[in-house]
């Protein structure tokens, strides 16, 4: 038997927020713990969760804890090889019985790591197990601690990170109430204009390292005109000046003859019997 391959969702920051499930499996003795870093020199964010729920990894000198390097770029190659040495470190442990937790911040199947980590064994080894423990992500943090719904009765919301560029932020704007831009860090200069440009600045959020000690809430985003922000870092726009179209509204009723002719046809067959 193989073990399974866990991604571990903690939330985007407060220990708090981690599951009844996700904070079972840390403690179970048995298992490996792993958990992405960016560079060599970097922590980890998501062990950083787990430490402050007062969760210990297991000795990393015996093997049951290390480390999985994942660069930040978007060099498709890099990232393939960075997906495959992260692989080949979990798939002898899975194959020795071993159930291995990857520890990811907010939910893992959001933008998350895991699932490159999870694919990439599935087509090594497609008898390994894998399950998706889900958490908080951020962005549903981040309108909690707004004080403010993501979305209400009708209303349409776009997930979509920020680099797709400043166009598409704009053509979204006409179709959807709400929209979550992920990543915004390397355009926030050019976000904070459009939105000025469409009058909606009183309407956008920031928030940074949602649910972590370090969390920032800025709802005056002018003021981060310039500022070079952290990478864990959000906008939330509500776009009340949207039109919106025709919608459905009830379900169709079964017309009286549609729903006759199942019964004769029942009649029929008993009266054949």
């Amino acid at each position: 038997m193989t073990g399974t391959l866990f991604g571990v969702s903690l939330g985007p920051g407060d220990p708090e927020l981690m599951t009844r499930r996700a904070f079972a499996l840390l403690q179970r003795p048995d298992a490996v713990w792993t958990w992405p870093i960016r560079s060599g020199k970097s922590e980890s964010y998501a062990l950083a969760i787990a430490s402050r729920a007062g969760l210990t990894p297991p000795a990393a000198s015996a093997g049951e804890s290390q480390a999985l390097l994942f660069p930040m770029t978007h060099d498709g190659e890099k990232l393939g090889r960075a997906w495959l040495r992260a692989a080949q470190t979990v798939l002898p442990l899975l194959q020795a019985g071993r159930d291995v937790l990857f520890l990811v911040e907010g939910d893992a199947s959001t933008y998350a790591t895991f699932g490159h980590l999870a694919q990439t064994v599935k087509a090594m080894a497609p008898e390994v197990a894998v399950e998706i423990v889900p958490g908080v992500p951020s962005f549903i943090a981040s309108c909690a601690e707004l004080g403010q719904p993501l979305a209400e009765q009708d209303d349409t919301v776009a997930i979509v990170p920020a680099a797709y560029g400043v166009d598409l932020v704009e053509r979204l704007l006409d179709d959807f109430d709400t929209l979550v831009l992920m990543k915004v860090k390397p355009l926030l200069d050019e976000l904070i204009a459009l939105f000025e440009r469409r009058g909606l600045l009183d309407r956008v959020c920031f928030v940074e390292k949602a649910g972590a000690p370090e969390e920032r809430v800025v709802r005056d985003i002018t003021t981060l005109r310039g500022e070079k922000v952290n990478y864990l870092s959000l906008l939330i726009v509500q776009n009340p000046l949207r039109q919106r179209g025709e919608r459905i509204k009830g379900c169709k009723k079964k017309t009286p003859a549609a729903t006759a002719q199942p019964a004769e046809a029942d009649t029929e067959e008993m009266a054949d019997d």
